[in-house]
């Protein structure tokens, strides 16, 4: 990629981002208004079910919005549906089918598709699909998270159509908000190297750029060291701002960085690696055609920053490669963080 794209080109190319859609965040608390979008037959839903979305069984899979008449006919209500934005005129919301211990989806749902992992279909979607899917799943996580207030335990209930919950204690009414939790991602180089580490969680002969969540209190420059450093004893030099990329699995958005080092000695420090090196460009075309290195998929931020050093090589760019991206694993079980 060539590195003179400005930032809002080059999150265009990241992939998750529903930028195509107009969030309206200043008719959110008309009731009115979001109950009338609610009962118009025009109105697409976005379903949720632990964390999944829908996909039909096609050779090439498509998400499965649901209209009004769907959804009643299933003998299941829009209420505590989260609005999501119009585009084009038609609104969307996000309906999270989740019930509280209930191990299959609702009756009925399965005639009309799958639900699947969107971390694993995103790379089969179009942009405008995965970042409205991903929109829709951060947004009702963390409704799930938050159905009772952190201060006085009281239950919270959904406002402005779905992007504030509020307590229910008259001592107490806390307005709580959607939260999302930053992490630093970074392509460091060396010359005419790059760094890549893998964990052990991660398929056989998979390395990505280091990365890490920013601690309460540092700027995201300082976390960029610190985590470089804890996790690969390297030490960053030099640190510019990339891009960025949301990260709905489950909470997080990615602010991507390039830094520059010195080249030397890895030490593993604090776990999070079971092995980190240096691969000049070389070394990582050779192993990436041999089949033994696997790259982050195209969609991920990782991906991107991983190509933009590598294209400035000029004898070749990361894509012509081929295929040679890892199968993301299933996530974790519904409620279970992971980074």
């Amino acid at each position: 990629m060539n590195d003179t794209l400005d930032n809002h080109q080059r999150s265009m190319l990241n992939g998750l981002s529903a930028k195509f859609i107009d969030r309206v965040h200043n008719r959110r608390g008309d009731e009115a208004w979001i109950r009338s979008l609610l009962l118009d037959a025009s109105t697409l839903f976005v379903p949720v079910w632990q964390g999944r979305q829908l996909f039909d069984g096609g050779d090439t899979p498509h998400p499965v919005l649901l209209r009004g008449r769907d959804i009643s006919n299933l003998g299941l209500s829009v209420e505590g549906a989260v609005f999501l934005g119009l585009d084009k005129g038609k609104a969307y919301f996000a309906l999270d089918l989740t019930e509280p211990g209930a191990p299959d989806p609702p009756e009925g749902m399965d005639a009309r598709g799958e639900f699947r992992d969107l971390r694993a279909m995103s790379p089969l979607l179009e942009p405008e699909e995965s970042g409205l899917l991903a929109y829709a799943r951060a947004i009702t996580y963390w409704h799930q998270r938050h159905r009772f207030c952190g201060d006085c335990g009281s239950p919270t209930v959904s406002s402005c159509g779905g992007h504030v919950r509020l307590c229910t204690s008259k001592d107490c009414g806390r307005h709580i908000f959607p939260r999302t939790d930053p992490a630093v991602i970074v392509l460091v180089a060396s010359e005419d190297s790059c760094l890549l580490g893998r964990q052990p969680s991660w398929p056989e002969r998979r390395y990505s750029v280091i990365a890490g969540f920013v601690e309460p209190g540092e700027a995201l420059e300082d976390a960029v060291v610190r985590e470089v450093f804890e996790e690969t004893g390297v030490r960053v030099r030099t640190i510019h701002y990339h891009s960025s990329q949301p990260w709905p699995f489950p909470c997080s958005i990615m602010l991507g960085f390039r830094a520059r080092a010195e080249r030397g000695p890895i030490r593993l420090g604090d776990g999070e690696l079971e092995d980190a090196r240096w691969y000049s460009r070389t070394e990582l075309r050779s192993e990436v055609e041999l089949g033994k290195l696997l790259l982050p998929p195209p969609i991920s931020i990782a991906y991107r920053l991983l190509e933009s050093w590598y294209d400035e090589g000029g004898t070749a760019r990361l894509r012509d490669l081929g295929s040679s991206s890892w199968v993301p694993l299933p996530e974790r079980p519904w409620g279970k963080t992971s980074p």
